[in-house]
Order: structure tokens, then sequence, then C-alpha cells
């Protein structure tokens, strides 16, 4: 583990017509966390925005902020995420899984 991130986030401000409904049958909500390298006037330099398309990103579309937090510890190390292969996700979820 590299890093734990304490946020508050504002369901209220949700916008519903957002939120996805999963092939599990379970309601899922997408979006952006944005850690800063400096603390605001707050000691917060974590962010929760609303996932934004392509589209909205090139036509510059203001970002729409949920909530904000801090960095509570870390090792000093983030790294990237490796990205799967298309097929070992099938593998996984078409395995006999017990839950």
């Amino acid at each position: 583990m590299s890093a734990l991130i304490n946020l508050s986030l504002r369901v209220d401000k949700l916008p519903k017509e957002k939120f996805v409904q999963g092939k599990d049958g379970a309601v899922y909500y997408n979006f952006t966390i944005g850690v800063n390298d400096d603390s605001n006037q707050f000691g917060q330099n974590v962010s929760a925005t609303d996932s934004q398309t392509k589209e909205e990103r090139e036509a510059k579309k203001p970002k729409f902020y949920l909530g904000n937090g801090n960095v509570v510890w870390t090792d000093g190390n983030i790294k990237l995420a490796d990205k799967k292969d298309a097929a070992v996700s099938k593998e996984i979820a078409a395995a006999d899984l017990p839950f």
C-alpha cells in the first residue's frame, strides 16, 4: 500500500442521471480523485470530481466538484495501476468463484 486518503463526498450533489446500472445489478457512480502536491488553506490536497467523458474534457467543460479531503499517510510511492488484458478479465469473470 502506498497511500491512505480521507475524503468527504457530498452524496446529495451526485447527479442522478449519471448513476450506472452494473451487470451485477448494483448501482455505480464514476468519479475522479485528484491528489495535489500542495494543500489548500484547510489542509486539503485531495478532491473528487464527477468523471468526464473525452468529449467533455476536449470541450473544456468545467469540473463538477463533489468533495475534498487529504492524504493521511504515504510511503512516498504512488504507482500507475497495471492495465489488465481483456482476455484475463474474461477468464476471471467466467471463473467459478465461491462468492
